[in-house]
């Protein structure tokens, strides 16, 4: 009995893993399509390398799942920016997971 609730206990730790794992898993070259795009370079910079990160923070690096969820943020109005809001007003969710993928990459 100790030994099924051991592998049901493990199987379960095991698919919560994999599940949060693959939540923001986008296409980085897609990423970096919009973002160039999106003109995000103009406050953010090159690769999210800013050139100014006391006004525009740098995104290079960044965990994929932080950027995934702070987009998310600001796309629902949860986290308030007046610049951000609106440039992330029309992104699908496929769209922020390529650009936190992206992000994440450099």
């Amino acid at each position: 009995m100790k030994k099924l609730s051991f592998i049901s206990v493990l199987v379960s730790a095991l698919l919560l893993v994999g599940m949060s794992t693959a939540q923001a898993a986008g296409d980085a070259a897609a990423g970096e399509s919009l973002y160039s795009s999106m003109g995000c370079m103009g406050c953010h910079g090159a690769a999210g390398n800013s050139a100014m990160p006391d006004m525009f923070p740098n995104l290079s690096g960044l965990d994929e799942a932080y950027l995934d969820e702070q987009l998310k943020a600001f796309k629902s109005g949860e986290r308030q920016n007046a610049t951000m809001q609106p440039m992330s007003a029309n992104l699908s969710d496929a769209d922020i997971a390529n650009l936190a993928a992206y992000l994440a990459a450099q």
